[in-house]
């Protein structure tokens, strides 16, 4: 049994049970409602994937890991979810892992953190979370060579200690987006966006392709903020779009604040990093979610049993190092049953998002029939595809 069809049997587990507790509650509405949402430092609960391959055993001698996060572990977000990796890959393998949270992505800043890492704590391999930190990883690396450097997002790597990872984000993105595409009747959507990097423009125009599947009519709007986590900002931003006449909100930003701007306009929400329905829950459809403990743990046990070898690792949702959360229970069934098929294709390698025809956002074709985009292409994408408003590049 397959991810996506794994999914499906845990989803129809969860409407059954749903459909015989609204049979057996009848009208009482005030007695059954939705609890408050939840503050935006609590994050909801998530386990990792039960599709990865089991976990490492506990190594005989201990590595000391450390995690530098450009965010808050309570965001529910980007943070949290690599937090949640960093504990699942605690517990599995046996390390000891220390982090620093909220730490900029300025070279001093993050040349501090680290550098106390390795001459206080022992450190033997730092994971740095952000795309900003790629540069001074890259120094400290060979500074340090007898510390593995494993850098999130990035390109920069050497064949001895330095390494990148990351995920196929844009696959769940663009599963998330035929959800959306089938739940707007305004055919708009809002999307905040963090800042105007290919990985955030992959996921737009992943999302856009995906909402473009399900309603060929749908426009996708975008609002930038220039930051990863200022909920106040990123909450103004969904209210704008929603002012403008979007009726869904999408998201490429760590915090909650879009979906509580959503439920509170009485609008529909698509979250992003983890599973966040519990905080809007009358608002939320589905998410794409990151699960990165396994891929944690792996490096961890190479680092203690000297098996290391740097990688650019861009796992996709075959592995499940990316997966889609489980949608609303108001999400039609035909496009869930749609959405799992396309599951099924990408998960067997038989299909990708960005295979053509594609066109710009000027009109232009920038994927022919037929054709796939390289991992190149993706990974320095610069455009938007057409059904985008918005400025790809803005000052």
């Amino acid at each position: 049994m397959n991810t996506a069809q794994k999914f499906l049997l845990k989803l129809l587990v969860v409407l059954t049970a749903a459909t015989l507790v609204a049979a057996g509650c009848g009208n009482d509405d005030d007695d059954d409602a939705a609890p408050a949402s939840a503050p935006a430092t609590e994050a909801p609960t998530q386990e990792p994937a039960a599709t990865q391959a089991p976990a490492p055993a506990p190594m005989d001698d201990e590595v000391v890991a450390a995690f530098v996060f450009v965010g808050p572990v309570g965001d529910a977000g980007w943070t949290w979810a690599h937090d949640q990796g960093r504990r699942y890959a605690e517990a599995e393998t046996g390390a000891t892992t220390l982090f620093v949270e909220n730490v900029p992505e300025v070279a001093e800043d993050f040349r501090a953190v680290a550098l106390d890492f390795i001459e206080n704590e022992g450190a033997d391999v730092i994971f740095g979370t952000s795309f900003g930190y790629m540069d001074t990883m890259e120094e400290l690396a060979s500074e340090h060579p007898d510390v593995v450097f494993e850098h999130a997002s990035g390109f920069k790597m050497n064949d001895t200690n330095f390494g990148n990872y990351f995920g196929r984000m844009y696959q769940p993105r663009y599963l998330s987006g035929m959800a959306a595409g089938a739940m707007t009747e305004a055919d708009q959507i809002g999307y905040v966006a963090a800042f105007p990097i290919p990985e955030v423009l992959r996921g737009i125009n992943a999302f856009t392709l995906g909402a473009q599947r399900t309603n060929p009519d749908v426009e996708v709007h975008v609002n930038w903020t220039f930051t990863w986590f200022d909920p106040a900002l990123e909450g103004d931003a969904a209210t704008a779009l929603l002012e403008a006449g979007a009726d869904v909100i999408a998201m490429h930003q760590d915090s909650t604040a879009p979906g509580l701007a959503a439920q509170e306009a009485g609008a529909r929400w698509v979250s992003y990093n983890s599973d966040m329905s519990p905080f809007a829950p009358e608002a939320f459809i589905t998410a794409p979610v990151w699960n990165w403990g396994p891929y944690y743990a792996r490096i961890i046990e190479a680092v203690g049993d000297g098996s290391y070898v740097p990688d650019a690792y861009w796992g996709g949702m075959d592995d499940g190092i990316v997966t889609l959360a489980e949608p609303a229970a108001d999400v039609p069934v035909e496009v869930i049953e749609e959405v799992l098929q396309v599951w099924e294709q990408i998960e067997s390698g038989d299909w990708d998002v960005f295979t053509g025809e594609i066109r710009g956002q000027d009109g232009n074709v920038v994927v022919a029939a037929g054709e796939t985009m390289d991992d190149g292409a993706m990974l320095s994408m610069d455009f938007f595809v057409e059904g985008v408003v918005g400025d790809a590049a803005p000052s």
